[in-house]
């Protein structure tokens, strides 16, 4: 089939190969809906909304975004109002940046059982770092409080599980009277990497082996030979002696930079509309970032039904949060945690208001282009009248 789409998107892909590929794959139901979802993403099949302006009368038919969590054109939004509902949470301290990779030999039993082996990685994350604070020989003492997300892929979408983890460089105590500043904020991180490494990786172990005896993994296909307890366990064995990659970046400049650059992943996919360069007879060619060769960008291309596999392997399990927050930053406890924190490093205790930006002055400020402005008279307000019984 020779196709050639300009300004190709991802809804391209799916409209032009997606029949194909559905009718040659057995497909789970939560993968058929992102499908159909960004396919019909702004268009007649997911309903529309009038806007008339207030000063022309000038009218405009507009159609609805899905909204689901894999489109690309529908994370602007959500990401930003994150971003504004962190900011004020930030603490006056510095932040540290850790990366918790799992090793590739464990990718085919992970694809098959998603959401017990992402629990497992937060679990494991948020046990090990908690570990590490009340050990009085990295002389903390207390509780973390971290933001962890999850993340599946490489650049060229290939499966790649890990844990992006933002997290204040102190630690409050545990009888909540004092905050704890890391008494090395600009070195290596809060503990040894290397000491992190070991405990993370001896845990999620651990309760993998638990998942396993309490009979929530399971092993279909290829995975089939893992399904004895001795062939699983043998399996599993090499792991202990492998190195796994826990990696510290240095200290943000402050908090309002770390949040910034954390924003980047919160609401990430897979892979953006931007990067797809070009569909043409049944393939795709991509830009990807070669980060072993100078963070070059280079191109690569793809059998459609290719692009989709992978694409479709980061399909994250249906309402599982890859977003969430430990220790003192977890939804729990920070109502209380924060306001104390803040007066211990003397600050008011009282967080800043609430960001109420509408989505329109969010988008002027993201792009500098008024969404509400009358497109005709360059005057008016475009009001939605499709509720309002006014349409005529």
């Amino acid at each position: 089939m020779s196709l050639s789409v300009k300004k190709p998107e991802l809804a391209d892909v799916f409209r032009i190969y997606g029949k194909g590929y559905r009718r040659k794959n057995n497909l789970p139901l939560e993968h058929l809906q992102v499908m159909w979802l960004i396919e019909n993403c702004r268009t007649e099949k997911l309903g529309e909304h009038i806007e008339r302006c207030d000063n022309c009368s000038f009218e405009r038919k507009s159609f609805n975004s899905c909204r689901n969590r894999h489109c690309p054109k529908c994370q602007a939004i959500p990401k930003e109002r994150w971003i504004q509902n962190r900011i004020r949470e930030l603490l006056p301290v510095k932040y540290l940046h850790k990366i918790f990779t799992l090793p590739h030999e464990l990718n085919p039993v992970i694809l098959v059982n998603k959401r017990v082996c992402y629990e497992i990685l937060f679990r494991a994350v948020s046990d090990t770092l908690q570990q590490f604070a009340g050990d009085p020989k990295w002389k903390l003492e207390g509780q973390l409080g971290f933001i962890a997300i999850l993340h599946t892929w490489t650049q060229q979408f290939l499966d790649h599980f890990h844990l992006h983890c933002l997290v204040p460089a102190g630690a409050f105590s545990f009888d909540r009277t004092r905050w704890k500043h890391s008494p090395s904020p600009n070195k290596d991180f809060l503990f040894r990497v290397e000491c992190v490494s070991i405990v993370f990786k001896n845990k999620f172990l651990a309760y993998l082996k638990e998942a396993y005896r309490g009979g929530k993994l399971i092993f279909p296909g290829k995975t089939a030979l893992l399904a004895k307890r001795a062939d699983f366990y043998t399996f599993l064995q090499p792991l202990y002696e492998k190195n796994w990659n826990v990696y510290s970046k240095k200290p943000f400049a402050g908090p309002h930079q770390a949040l910034d650059y954390l924003g980047r992943y919160t609401h990430r996919i897979a892979i953006s509309n931007n990067r797809i360069l070009s569909i043409d007879n049944g393939e795709i060619t991509f830009s990807w970032r070669d980060r072993s060769d100078g963070n070059k960008i280079k191109t690569k291309t793809l059998p459609a039904n290719e692009f989709i596999r992978r694409f479709l392997l980061h399909v994250v399990p249906k309402n599982f949060m890859r977003i969430r927050y430990f220790g003192f930053l977890s939804n729990k406890a920070k109502k209380t945690a924060i306001p104390r924190i803040r007066k211990y490093l003397g600050q008011s205790p009282d967080l800043p208001l609430e960001n109420k930006e509408s989505v329109r002055a969010m988008m002027l400020r993201l792009t500098g282009k008024d969404i509400g402005l009358c497109p005709r008279c360059k005057k008016g307000l475009m009001i939605d009248i499709t509720q309002s019984g006014k349409i005529s």
